[in-house]
């Protein structure tokens, strides 16, 4: 018989899963105790672990099996299982990077690179698709063309590994959005072969609407002005831009610096980049990258 997990969760994404079992905070009590085996915390951000191991104590007054880990506490991550961690659609198929950037911590989290068991999902997390097996990309491809929701590649794809036969995947089973990563500088002529190549195969489309590019802000040396001038640039490369304020591992804090903050703010909204024409009113949605929690 397989095991009643209750998963409980600091703070809430767009990825937390919504299902009976899954809590954000604090144990429902009175109104409810549901019937649990066991109970894992799981952290995503290492700032939300205060709050992750005060709610381990919380819940541990009611249930004996209380365990609190994630990205947060280093978990090398397993196989996938859709929906425990990460909301319905969302899937992870390979874990790790065999990139080794001086700012990411997935190398160090989750090691080399791996393959996981392929399940249904139409939102790809993972750290590096691109850089898997050809096979294993083609399976994934495969999978996400006979869903009912079209394909999102909310992980991010490498701009340097993009390639036109995997661009033409995404054209054919019309991938409602691809998302670029322009983390450092000398990234710019990668990601600017990268949006010319899905232009060249998806014409007539509005690559605003189809390419988003994450520009990481804010590490050591950065500036504003620096920042805001390769935010403008991918622009008017074409795709939407999204600014990832960098947080180093030892700063416990959820929000940027105000002005930092305020900076962001203004290049994660699309309705802020693009001139509202008249009668109409741009969307407002966002694509924030998603956390690895599964």
């Amino acid at each position: 018989m397989a095991q009643s997990i209750a998963r409980v969760f600091p703070s809430r994404t767009s990825a937390t899963p919504v299902d009976d079992m899954a809590f954000v905070g604090d144990p429902p009590f009175p109104t409810m105790q549901p019937e649990a085996d066991a109970v894992h915390v799981s952290c995503t951000f290492t700032w939300d672990k205060p709050e992750a191991e005060r709610l381990a104590v919380a819940w541990g007054k009611y249930y004996q099996t209380v365990r609190v880990g994630g990205p947060a506490y280093d978990d090398p991550g397993g196989e996938f299982v859709p929906g425990r961690y990460l909301a319905p659609g969302y899937i992870i198929t390979s874990r790790g990077c065999p990139n080794h950037c001086d700012f990411c911590l997935v190398p160090t989290r989750e090691g080399k690179l791996r393959t996981v068991e392929i399940r249904d999902g139409n939102n790809v997390l993972d750290n590096n698709l691109l850089a898997c097996p050809r096979p294993h990309i083609d399976a994934v491809l495969s999978m996400l063309a006979r869903q009912k929701k079209r394909a999102v590649f909310t992980g991010g794809l490498e701009a340097a590994r993009l390639e036109r036969w995997f661009v033409r995947a995404c054209v054919e089973m019309n991938a409602e959005r691809l998302f670029l990563a322009y983390d450092r500088p000398a990234e710019q002529q990668p990601v600017a072969d990268a949006i010319r190549l899905i232009r060249e195969e998806w014409p007539g489309v509005s690559l605003r609407h189809r390419v988003t590019c994450y520009v990481l802000v804010g590490r050591q040396g950065d500036s504003m002005k620096a920042a805001e001038a390769r935010l403008q640039w991918v622009l008017d490369a074409g795709a939407t831009p999204f600014a990832m304020y960098f947080r180093p591992e030892d700063v416990a804090r959820r929000q940027a610096p105000p002005e930092w903050a305020r900076f962001v703010k203004r290049w994660i909204r699309p309705a802020a980049m693009f001139p509202t024409k008249a009668g109409t009113r741009e969307e407002e949605n966002r694509w924030p990258r998603a956390s690895h929690s599964a």
